[in-house]
């Protein structure tokens, strides 16, 4: 079973439904109220998702406010699989300049910026990828593999930078499209709508957090 954090601004059906298609159960949770409870009756959580739309500086107070910025620190602290999805992915890192400076999670080193005037902004739409580094979360996914991007704001990473697995280009500017740190793993794009490639990637992190929790004294998975 995946855990699924709602802070408000994620399309929280779509990826239930992928990962419904990946053959993985759903759990959405709202709270770290709704976390504690789950953990006494559905202690077969092998994965969490952190999902998001919209803007930094709000899915950071929702993190704060509903005690789930608590939960992913200890999922970090666990070494229990997580995948922060377009802003979930962003909220990872340290820093952002959307609408101001706001500080993150930190959990991965680097900072949120936006886009220069030379592409039009918005990123969005269908983009194409290149697999940096070889990843088991990446398997069975190609260069030239095409994913669904929407994002005004990207994070700002070295091209040999030890996080960046895979990458997008948009007019001048490398975009971090997949980056991973031990089990903490993000993707811009939206897998839940990039067709059979956003799927593929969906069921190989669904298969990372199954083998985790296998490793912890083989706990079911709902």
């Amino acid at each position: 079973m995946i855990a699924l954090l709602d802070i408000g601004i994620g399309n929280l059906s779509s990826v239930t439904s992928a990962l419904a298609r990946a053959g993985e159960t759903v759990a959405v949770v709202a709270d770290e109220g709704d976390w504690s409870r789950l953990m006494v009756e559905e202690p077969s959580i092998s994965g969490i998702i952190l999902p998001g739309v919209g803007a930094f500086g709000d899915a950071m107070i929702q993190l704060k406010t509903s005690g789930l910025l608590n939960v992913v620190r200890g999922a970090v602290t666990e070494n229990r699989p997580l995948l922060g999805i377009c802003l979930g992915m962003q909220l990872l890192f340290a820093y952002s300049e959307e609408h101001g400076n706001h500080v993150g999670l930190g959990i991965l080193p680097g900072k949120v910026v936006r886009f220069t005037n030379q592409v039009k902004v918005p990123h969005m739409g269908w983009n194409d990828l290149t697999v940096v580094l070889s990843h088991p979360l990446l398997e069975g996914i190609h260069k030239g593999d095409f994913v669904y991007f929407v994002h005004s704001f990207y994070v700002q990473l070295a091209v040999n930078s030890p996080l960046l697995v895979a990458a997008a280009q948009y007019g001048d500017t490398l975009v971090p499209a997949v980056v991973v740190q031990n089990q903490v793993y993000g993707t811009q794009f939206h897998p839940e709508k990039s067709g059979e490639v956003g799927a593929r990637i969906l069921q190989n992190f669904v298969t990372i957090s199954r083998q985790w929790a296998a490793s912890q004294g083989g706990v079911s998975h709902g």
